[in-house]
């Protein structure tokens, strides 16, 4: 049983280090629309272009907060349990 929960403990691990890229795109995001609010401050006039542009590099990094995520519900709804059914079957034997 030691092997099923160091399975299941590695899976967990590894989702979690792969939503570290989200929280990255995360933090990308918020610094894009800082500098897009400095930039309309700076030129208001402006502000329809800068905002178009903000709102296609927001859409481009939420594909990278998707992937991440994806992967980890990937490891731990569909492997996690392959894993266990298939450590029960060598433990039983």
């Amino acid at each position: 049983m030691e092997a099923v929960s160091s399975i299941l403990g590695l899976i967990a691990i590894g989702a979690g280090i792969s939503m570290l890229g989200a929280v990255a795109a995360g933090i990308g995001q918020g610094y894009a629309v800082g500098k897009a609010a400095e930039a309309t401050a700076r030129q208001p006039e402006a502000s329809k272009d800068i905002r178009m542009t903000m709102m296609i590099g927001m859409g481009i990094a939420e594909t990278t907060i998707i992937f991440p995520m994806l992967i980890s519900i990937i490891l731990i709804f569909a492997y996690a349990p392959q894993f266990v059914d298939i450590l029960k079957a060598l433990v039983a034997k």
